[in-house]
This record gives structure tokens, sequence and C-alpha cells, in this order.
């Protein structure tokens, strides 16, 4: 058993709705965010999910491979989520003010249930190998394209650079809650998400006034 490992652990079980491999990807991104890569190792990670750091080799060939599929994975996700919300608002003949908005609502939900996955990607993203690399900055050209074209669809006078800018602004401002590390340095979840949410359709109506 590994020093770091609790007693018992290798019964335990994940938690209801997380099987082991999310569970430990789940782990390894909160430990890599709080302690760097380098600075947590298979063992960390084995005793954080309750397994030995050698089990952990049953879902992943090592620490590598579960930042590459942390990195692509959230990278996937939020363009895959992203067109969905865009899609739905189609669908459902909305106008794009409502693609919009589900866009920043969305982005929200990561901004503050994937703190660590900020950290992460700000981090160690160069860690990747080269063709992970390029797929996770292929992936958020897409997401970001998406955005400036629903933008651009509520803004029609806003030229694509300005737009882009814009977006990448309010990316900023949405992903800086990773810097808000203490409990009590944000209020509650839905205020802040309230918060928010405003202040990114502030900004962007801001970019259309000045054109």
């Amino acid at each position: 058993m590994s020093a770091h490992e609790p007693s018992g652990s290798s019964t335990s079980s994940p938690p209801a709705g997380l099987s082991r491999r999310e569970q430990i990807l789940r782990e390894a991104s909160r430990l890599f965010a709080a302690h760097g890569f380098h600075g947590v190792g298979v063992d960390e990670i084995g005793a954080a999910v309750g397994i030995s750091g050698p089990a952990l080799y049953r879902h992943f060939a090592g620490k590598d491979a579960m930042l590459t599929e942390l990195l692509v994975g959230i990278s996937t996700r939020l363009r895959d989520g992203g067109q969905q919300r865009v899609a739905e608002a189609a669908e459902a003949g909305e106008p794009a003010s409502a693609a919009l908005e589900a866009l920043v609502a969305g982005h929200i939900d990561f901004a503050l249930d994937d703190r660590d996955l900020i950290t992460l990607h700000d981090r160690e993203l160069d860690r990747l190998p080269a063709d992970d690399r390029r797929r996770v900055r292929q992936l958020q050209r897409q997401y970001v394209e998406l955005w400036v074209e629903t933008l651009r669809g509520v803004h029609p006078s806003l030229a694509p650079e300005r737009a882009r800018a814009a977006v990448h602004a309010v990316f900023g401002l949405l992903n800086s809650t990773r810097r808000l590390s203490r409990p009590t340095a944000l209020p509650d979840r839905e205020e802040t998400a309230q918060l928010l949410h405003r202040m990114a359709l502030a900004a962007f109506t801001e970019a259309a006034r000045r054109g």
C-alpha cells in the first residue's frame, strides 16, 4: 500500500454519477492546479481517489495522459457545448441575443465550476505534445469564432476584429475567477453568476457602441 493511500481504499467506490476514470481526472486537475504538474505524483492522485498509485495505470498511461485528456477534453466540451447552445436557440426561433446570453451563461458555469482547469490550462498547456497542443488551439479558435459570429449577429456593425477582441476580453473577465481562491472571495454562486453575466453583456454593448 502507498504511504499516501487511505486504509481500505482499494475497495472504495467513486462518488455517485462519476466513473473511476472521471474521478481520477477530477482529482488530478485539483492537485495539478494546487501544486503544479511536477509537484504531484501518481501516489498522491491515487490516494485522493482511494486507490494505489500503480492502480492508476489501469486507467491512464501516466500523468501526461491525464493532463492531455483534461486540456483537450475541456476545450472540446466548451466548443461542443457552445455549438449546442447556439443551435438550440436557433431551433427555438430565438434571436441572436438569446444565443449570446446562452453562451455567456455556459462559460460562466465553466468559470465557476472548473476553476482548476483554467489554472491548469494557463500553467501547463506547453507540456502537451505538439499535436495535442495544436488540437487544443484549434478547438479554442473554433470556440472563439462561434462567439464572434454570435456577437456580430447581435451587433452587426461590430467589425470582426473588434468583435474578436471583445470576446477575448470577456473571456479574461470570466476566467479571472480562478484568482479568487479564498472561499470568502466570491459571493454565493448564483449572485456571482448574475454579476458576471451582467458585466459580460455590458462589455459587449460598450464594444458595439464604440464601433
